[in-house]
């Protein structure tokens, strides 16, 4: 039975999250030969006072961000790629 555990930052929505979770029990009924009712996904949301990269958190990368109309995990992955907002 295969467990597979995902560490999202929090502002995804239900919507996003279910495609994942039907996208990744698919993937792995494909790859592994398993049933999908074998196959155990969750998702842990965490909040970006919580997650860091290179000691600072998403919450200050997302500060420093200058406003682009992206919140949330959109302007920390524009943050992540370098993107001038």
């Amino acid at each position: 039975m295969p467990i597979i555990e995902f560490h999202l930052m929090e502002g995804r929505t239900a919507e996003q999250k279910r495609l994942l979770l039907s996208a990744v029990t698919d993937t792995v009924v494909d790859v592994l030969g398993v049933r999908p009712e074998q196959v155990r996904i969750l998702i842990h949301n965490v909040t970006p006072e919580h997650f860091s990269m290179a000691g600072i958190t998403a919450a200050e990368r997302m500060a420093s961000t200058p406003s682009s109309g992206l919140s949330g995990p959109a302007s920390l992955k524009a943050a992540e790629k370098g993107d001038p907002q």
